[in-house]
Order: structure tokens, then sequence, then C-alpha cells
């Protein structure tokens, strides 16, 4: 059992996320803004972090930039999750150190499949 971070500032959003990856099997951890996510990923260290961009304090691209640039988490795989469509977001969010861009609304089925994807292998 994988432990995945979940950083969104939509409860909504946070508990469909948390629903789909109980299902298949994983521990959720979850943040509300990009500050909380940062400081959870140190503390915590999860094993693949799903990012949304439009958060307070913190957006997104920062969030992922702080952790994929520290040493002590730059291993965990980040996936963006977010509205934010245009090519250049998506660009953008993959300078920042994410593997993944999906857009949402995020069908299940591409969210397990990316989940599955980049997860280490055990």
């Amino acid at each position: 059992m994988a432990r995945i971070l979940v950083v969104d500032d939509s409860p909504s959003q946070l508990f469909g996320m948390q629903k789909i990856i109980e299902k298949i099997g994983h521990e959720v951890l979850t943040a509300t803004n990009g500050e909380e996510g940062v400081r959870t990923a140190k503390e915590q260290i999860p094993d693949l972090i799903l990012m949304d961009v439009v958060m307070p304090e913190l957006n997104g691209f920062q969030a992922t930039r702080k952790i994929s640039r520290d040493e002590r988490t730059s291993h965990i795989p980040i996936i963006m999750v977010t509205t934010k469509n245009l090519q250049t977001d998506k660009v953008w969010g993959m300078r920042q150190g994410a593997k993944d861009y999906l857009v949402k609304p995020v069908a299940e089925k591409a969210l397990v499949a990316a989940i599955k994807e980049y997860l280490p292998a055990d």
C-alpha cells in the first residue's frame, strides 16, 4: 500500500480523489494549500503527490518547485491535477518538476492509470 498526498483547496475534489485512491488500495494524506502540501511532503514523505494549481498561500506550481528541488523530497513523483488547461500551463508545470499533468474534471480511469504509472515499484 502506497501513501499518496492529495493537495487541493476544494473539499469536493479532495473527497473524490480520496475515494478513488482508497478504492485502489492506497493510503491518502491531504493538504488544503500549497504551503501545507510542502510541509506534509517533507514530514510524511509520501510515495506520490497529486497537486492542484490554483490554491491560496502557495500555488501548485510554486509548491511543486519547492518539493522537486528539495533533496529530501525530490524523488517523489508529482502529478498536477488542475483546471488550468492551456499548453503553457502544462509546460510550466513540467518545468517545475511535475511528472504528468491531468486536467479536471479528470476521469477516474485516467487518474488511476497515472497513479499506477508513477508509483514507485514495490
